[in-house]
């Protein structure tokens, strides 16, 4: 066995990662997902008129969260969905993750009974926070209810984005059957999330089943060539298949096309090991 591909093999990294809004300390994801949501929440809060409330969670999430609740607090009616959101982006800039779910439900339940899609992405917000927070098993059931809401704002791409959320969460709690399903789903949801194939072919690759793991990886790479981590993925399931040159190839790619990142790092030491003729099962 390749000495450095045991953490990929054995934890299935690109499947039990969080979602990026999750890990990432500038909460990118977290923000483009509450941008959308603000958009249809209802008139800016007196204190982020001018900055907008992420933008005031960037510069001093403790201040930011300390805003938001005191906006919160005050707030009525349709402002409750804004300064909700606002804390939960706080809190869980602060990694205080049981705080931030409560904050996005308290926006999810503000927020007009009709708009499913806002909804939606709160509660797939709150499910993420519980995740974030090591509660895969509350994040199922928020995860659903946030789904199904997602179905009925007939929002294809939300739909395969929270599906992708509770297959994270299966995978969590050991439940390989529920997740392969809800994989699934994200594909039919929206086949063009290339996502959807990345994690599916990982998961596809734990379970030893490197035939369907190569034709998701393939249709990965076809929709988005030069994402890094569907070419280290592609050199995995390559070189577990004993095709050491197909692998290298993949792991040259992730070089030439994004050199300083992280998968970038990790090529380099499979390459290195292929180099020095290091041996596999």
């Amino acid at each position: 066995m390749l000495p450095l591909l045991l953490p990929i093999l054995q934890l299935g990294a690109s499947v039990t990662s969080l979602p990026p809004e999750m890990i990432d300390q500038k909460a990118i994801a977290a923000k483009r997902r509450a941008q959308e949501t603000a958009a249809s929440s209802g008139p800016v809060l007196p204190y982020a008129r001018t900055e907008g409330c992420i933008g005031e969670m960037e510069a001093s999430p403790a201040a930011g969260a300390l805003a938001a609740q005191k906006a919160l607090d005050r707030a009525t009616g349709q402002e409750r969905v804004r300064a909700g959101l606002c804390l939960g982006v706080a809190l869980g800039t602060l990694g205080r993750w049981s705080e931030a779910q409560n904050a996005f439900l308290r926006a999810r339940d503000a927020a007009s009974p009709t708009d499913n899609a806002s909804r939606a992405r709160l509660g797939a917000m709150a499910g993420n926070a519980a995740l974030a927070g090591g509660s895969a098993s509350t994040a199922v059931p928020l995860l659903d209810a946030a789904e199904a809401q997602a179905k009925s704002a007939n929002d294809a791409d939300l739909i395969s984005s929270i599906a992708l959320d509770r297959a994270r969460a299966y995978v969590a709690l050991g439940r390989q059957a529920p997740a392969e399903a809800a994989l699934a789903e994200a594909r039919n949801a929206a086949p063009g999330n290339a996502q959807a194939w990345l994690l599916s072919a990982t998961l596809s690759r734990r379970e030893n089943k490197l035939a369907e793991a190569q034709a998701q990886i393939e249709r990965a790479a076809q929709i988005t060539p030069q994402d890094p981590e569907i070419g280290l993925e592609a050199g995995v399931i390559a070189v577990l298949s004993g095709r050491d040159a197909a692998a290298r190839k993949s792991w040259q790619s992730v070089l030439a096309t994004a050199p300083e990142s992280d998968a970038a790092k990790t090529a380099k030491g499979y390459l290195a090991q292929l180099d020095t003729g290091a041996t596999k099962p």
